[in-house]
């Protein structure tokens, strides 16, 4: 299979770190160790590049999601997403403390209000109920004016279905938005898993945005992506 086209360079780059690495079932040290490794090397090539980590809430989020459905016969949505946004902003805080000076402001927790950036790396967390953190990096995205999102998780590519229930699901090289809102549906359910988030999707296609979807466990492709090479994912685009 042919690999992807790359990413447009931009002075600012928008990646969404999904909790699945950073958090899979306990805290996966050596990849955040390989993964601030590889983006340290990336800024020091060029003296103009800024990065920003939007942190999921990987296992944490999850598990006590399900406590809580197990606690409370019909809990609300909103309970769910805070439990959700607590867990993105304790991985968010643990990735910030392993960058170091590297990312010396605080935790951005609302991407439209007012911040500090002094330093190179800059790592957002969830916001509110009823947006992931796919929102949040497409908010940052149109703020920061990046034309492209890289969502980084445990899905290689995008697929035309559910690779798990629907054998005949293929993987995708390239999606227009048109596309890919055909695979997601248009509705925000908390925990839901799927490469890119309904709500997120809708934004990111009115602003015309990029997003690169690929595996963040495979960093040589990583690198790739942010030295806009070819590399192995999917391509959602207007």
């Amino acid at each position: 299979m042919n690999p992807t086209s790359p990413m447009n360079p931009t002075s600012t780059t928008i990646v969404s770190l999904g909790g699945s690495l950073v958090a899979p079932a306990q805290v996966a040290v050596e990849f955040i160790s390989q993964f601030r490794d590889l983006v340290r090397a990336w800024l020091a090539e060029d003296s103009t590049r800024r990065i920003v980590l939007i942190v999921g809430g990987g296992a944490p989020a999850r598990q006590y999601q399900n406590a809580l459905k197990a606690l409370e016969q019909h809990p609300t949505a909103d309970a769910q997403d805070w439990i959700g946004i607590m867990a993105t902003r304790l991985n968010a805080q643990l990735v910030k403390a392993a960058f170091g000076s590297d990312c010396a402001n605080d935790v951005v927790t609302d991407p439209t209000a007012p911040l500090e950036w002094t330093s190179r790396v800059l790592v957002a967390a969830g916001w509110k109920p009823g947006f992931s953190t796919d929102f949040d990096a497409v908010v940052l995205a149109e703020r920061f004016q990046a034309g492209t999102v890289v969502n980084l998780s445990n899905i290689a590519q995008v697929y035309t279905d559910d690779p798990k229930k629907n054998p005949d699901a293929r993987p995708l090289e390239k999606a227009t938005w048109k596309e890919f809102r055909a695979i997601v549906g248009d509705d925000w359910v908390p925990g839901k898993n799927t490469p890119f988030d309904p709500i997120a999707t809708r934004q990111a296609a009115q602003l015309g945005l990029k997003v690169c979807v690929a595996s963040g466990s495979d960093l040589n492709n990583l690198g790739k992506i942010l030295r806009n090479q070819p590399f192995f994912g999917t391509v959602i685009q207007p």
